[in-house]
């Protein structure tokens, strides 16, 4: 199983914001530039995690966003199903549906696979996705045109 791009920016993006000092208010333009991720892609996982409570933003001047609690507090498992939705792991009712769908046991056992995957990611929290190492990874990542060449001798 693969998760959509849009999942993965969206679990970065937490994983940044869970880093922020807990007063610091970080851009959309900073957070996608410093994960390498489009600007765009970024503003609609912002507003899709904004949705579901675990960021808050605020626009205009001064503004910015950060970590809600109940972001912290978020299991991935829980992000994941709200990100990638319900739907099968194969497309049994496509616009061409299955002909073996009326028999097909391969779905059923495909669906507790996916429960399976999303149940092993109950147990991590977004706070304890950003416990060192991987913490200041975040912390240290730049935009590439940011980053400064080290000092000549």
């Amino acid at each position: 199983m693969r998760l959509t791009a849009f999942t993965d920016i969206s679990l970065r993006i937490v994983m940044r914001l869970a880093v922020a000092e807990a007063d610091e208010l970080l851009t959309t333009r900073v957070v996608a530039d410093a994960l390498a991720v489009p600007y765009t892609h970024a503003a609609k996982a912002v507003a899709r995690l904004s949705e579901l409570g675990l960021v808050e933003a605020r626009r205009g001047r001064g503004g910015g966003m950060q970590l809600a609690a109940r972001g912290r507090a978020a299991t991935v498992g829980s992000i994941v199903r709200a990100l990638e939705g319900g739907d099968d792991v194969v497309g049994c009712e496509d616009a061409v549906p299955c002909p073996l769908r009326a028999a097909c046991r391969l779905r059923g056992a495909l669906r507790q696979a996916q429960e399976a995957f999303y149940a092993a990611l109950d147990d991590v929290t977004v706070a304890s996705l950003v416990e060192a190492p991987t913490g200041p990874v975040l912390l240290s990542l730049t935009p590439p045109g940011e980053r400064t060449a080290p000092l000549a001798k």
